[in-house]
Formats: C-alpha cells, sequence, structure tokens
C-alpha cells in the first residue's frame, strides 16, 4: 500500500506507540484506551471510540472495569472486544491476588482487602470468597463460594466448612463485595459472619476476619473490632 493511500490512522496510532514506550505518563487516558482498542480493532480508527467509552462510562478505570453486557451495548463494541477486555481483567485480578497466591502468610486485613477488590470490587452482583489458610496463615485455596445478586447472595455455612476440612485449612478470612460502592456491613452480614465464627469454633478453625469491598476501599470486621 502507497504511504498516500494507509488510512491516516495509522500513523496517529504509530506516534502513539512511540510516546508511550518514551514516557507513558504523557498520554490521556482515552489515548491508552484508543491504543487498547487498536489490539483487536485494528483496521479502525479508534479514537472516536475511546473518547465514547470514556465518556460514557465516566473513567478510564470504569471503562477498563466495565462488565460484558456494559461492553455489548457500546456501538462498535464486538466480541473480540468483549473477550479482550475479560482477558484484561483477568490480568489486573490476578496481579491483585498476587500476595494471596503467593505463600507468604496473611498478617494485614489489606493483603486479603487487595485480592478481593481485585478479583470482585467492581462486581455487579454480589459475590462471596474464602481464603482457606494452613496453621501459618499461608493460604491454601482462594475460592469463590458462591456468586448471587446485585445486594444478596447465598451463603451456607456448612459448604464453606466442608472445603474447608478437605483441605485441612486451620483458619479462614472471608470475603464479598457490595456492588452499591458502601462496603459497611449491613445486620444480614453481622448475623452471617455470627453463624460461619460458631460453626468453625466447633471444628477448631478459626476465623481471622470478615473483608467487604467495594472497586476504591474495604471494611474488615477484625479493624473495627468485631471479631
Amino acid at each position: 500500500m502507497k504511504e498516500k493511500d494507509k488510512p491516516h490512522y495509522l500513523g496517529h496510532r504509530q506516534r502513539l506507540r512511540e510516546k508511550l514506550l518514551q514516557n507513558g505518563r504523557s498520554l490521556a487516558d482515552y489515548e491508552l484506551l484508543e491504543l487498547t482498542l487498536a489490539a483487536v480493532l485494528p483496521r479502525r480508527d479508534t479514537k472516536p471510540l475511546a473518547k465514547l467509552m470514556i465518556t460514557r462510562f465516566g473513567s478510564l478505570k470504569d471503562a477498563l472495569t466495565a462488565r460484558p453486557e456494559q461492553l455489548e451495548a457500546v456501538s462498535g463494541i464486538g466480541p473480540a472486544a468483549v473477550a479482550h477486555w475479560a482477558l484484561l481483567q483477568e490480568l489486573f485480578a490476578r496481579m491483585g491476588e498476587a500476595r494471596a497466591r503467593s505463600g507468604v502468610p496473611l498478617s494485614e486485613p489489606a493483603d486479603v482487602a487487595r485480592a478481593a477488590m481485585a478479583r470482585i470490587g467492581s462486581k455487579g452482583v454480589e459475590e462471596f470468597w474464602a481464603a482457606f489458610l494452613d496453621i501459618r496463615n499461608r493460604v491454601i485455596a482462594w475460592e469463590q463460594v458462591s456468586k448471587g445478586t446485585v445486594d444478596a447472595t447465598p451463603v451456607f455455612p456448612r459448604e464453606i466448612m466442608a472445603t474447608a476440612l478437605r483441605l485441612e485449612a486451620a483458619a479462614l478470612i472471608l470475603a464479598h463485595n457490595h456492588p452499591g460502592g458502601d462496603p459497611t456491613p449491613s445486620m444480614e452480614d453481622l448475623a452471617l459472619t455470627q453463624r460461619i465464627r460458631e460453626t468453625a469454633r466447633g471444628l477448631d478453625i478459626r476465623v481471622l476476619d470478615h473483608i467487604i469491598v467495594t472497586d476504591h476501599d474495604y471494611y474488615s470486621f477484625n479493624e473495627h473490632g468485631r471479631m
């Protein structure tokens, strides 16, 4: 293809890539999103779509954490882009979970809070997870316990204990998200935590904390003296 026949956005995209390599912080949010979209839409000018997504979702962060059904509602976003977004979100989640997966003892609520915020903080429905720990508070497993609706998820203490016994866990740290954006525990959260603690106590399993997360904040029962 002759230089004059090349789409105008190819030269612009190359300049953005060079700018990224020289100083990524100099790129605007929409330009970062533009390059991200270009990975799956190489034959399109992705600048208008990037600007549309920033406007629609409100920020780069919210655009990158958009759920599949939200992305599908954006004109110009197809299955390839939705799958690419799922890949990015899984990478972000695993980065946030790195310490919980590392095998080092978990000594601070923030360690599990970071993992939970990365994994479920931006989810549109409630999910309940648990970190199963050995006698030294090292993570044996970090698993989803249940998935529910926008304001509730069914949790059965006996099922959590069955998993703990199968894994020979000595302790637990519980975590779930509040899609509404406020991590303050509800009366149901308080009652559930108490039921799980009572069930665990009978099996000589310690419940070290229950952490409630949003996409930007968390509440630790332990830090607030409720354990």
